[in-house]
């Protein structure tokens, strides 16, 4: 295929100046994908282990409450806040608001902020209720 040398090449990722902005977009596309897949499994684990045998919930109330199951609800949680804020934004985005950059960058800011704060909000109450 023969290029014109006449038009630009599009710029390469390496060629864009990273920011927020950028993290906060990649981020929602991961914590999407985790969200279905890991999600999904431990969804469906806790379901076939709720409606199976009283050995099969324990052996996943185990696993989910040692550090390992622990670490997993935890990133599945963040992952859930950081997806929902994202969201949040790009429907902002969608309708043609906060395109400056200041604006910009002080959203994906606020947004990967908040997600740390409402996870660990979430936690904190979670480890509450439990004692």
């Amino acid at each position: 295929m023969h290029r014109n040398p006449d038009r630009p090449l599009s710029p390469h990722l390496t060629v864009w100046k990273w920011g927020p902005h950028m993290a906060v977009s990649i981020l929602h596309r991961i914590t999407g994908g985790a969200l279905a897949t890991v999600g999904a499994l431990v969804l469906v684990w806790g379901l076939l282990a709720a409606a199976g045998p009283p050995d099969a919930w324990a052996t996943f109330t185990k696993w989910a409450t040692s550090w390992l199951g622990i670490l997993v609800g935890i990133g599945l949680s963040w992952a859930f806040f950081q997806h929902s804020l994202s969201g949040l934004r790009h429907l902002v985005l969608d309708i043609g608001a906060g395109f400056e950059l200041r604006t910009n960058k002080l959203w994906a800011n606020a947004t990967l902020a908040g997600a740390v704060l409402l996870t660990a909000a979430f936690w904190a109450l979670v480890w509450g209720l439990a004692k």
